[in-house]
């Protein structure tokens, strides 16, 4: 049975394709469908990112990596608060479902985006990360992102 390969292209000049996320399994997954820790891995494989944790609503962490300084428990905990405050938000301008967030800080950028009825995708990006490709390539592969999780 061929190997599952599911790799997607973002155009960033006439001609010009740089990989931008690529789900494929691990050589040890049989099944050859692609898991939430393809997901996390492929995204922490891009330039510029410190974190990719997927979490439920609640704050609980379902997988996630980071570098040896980030908590992903902890940074999990934090995001229900604010996913709760903009859908407050939403709810009073009549904008609908919560979709994505994007948080800038002094030393980077923080994107939390919902993935699913029940989870949620927090990437923690240094300033030097390609926030526009990252935020092009969520918002393409939403449904494949969620069939994931």
């Amino acid at each position: 049975m061929a190997e599952a390969r599911v790799e997607v292209t973002a155009q960033l000049m006439p001609g010009q394709a740089v990989p931008s996320l690529d789900f494929t399994p691990d050589a040890a997954q049989r099944s050859g469908m692609p898991t939430i820790r393809d997901l996390v891995n492929a995204l922490r494989r891009r330039d510029g990112v410190d974190a990719a944790i997927v979490l439920g609503r609640d704050g609980l962490l379902i997988d996630g990596e980071t570098d040896t300084a980030l908590d992903a428990e902890g940074l999990a905990a934090h995001v229900p608060p604010m996913v709760m405050a903009a859908m407050e938000l939403s709810a009073a301008a009549g904008r609908g479902d919560f979709g994505l967030m994007v948080l800038e800080f002094g030393a980077g950028t923080a994107i939390v985006t919902a993935v699913s009825p029940d989870a949620l995708l927090l990437v923690m990006l240094r300033a030097t990360a390609n926030l526009p490709t990252l935020l092009y390539d969520l918002r393409r592969h939403r449904a494949q992102i969620a069939a994931i999780v």
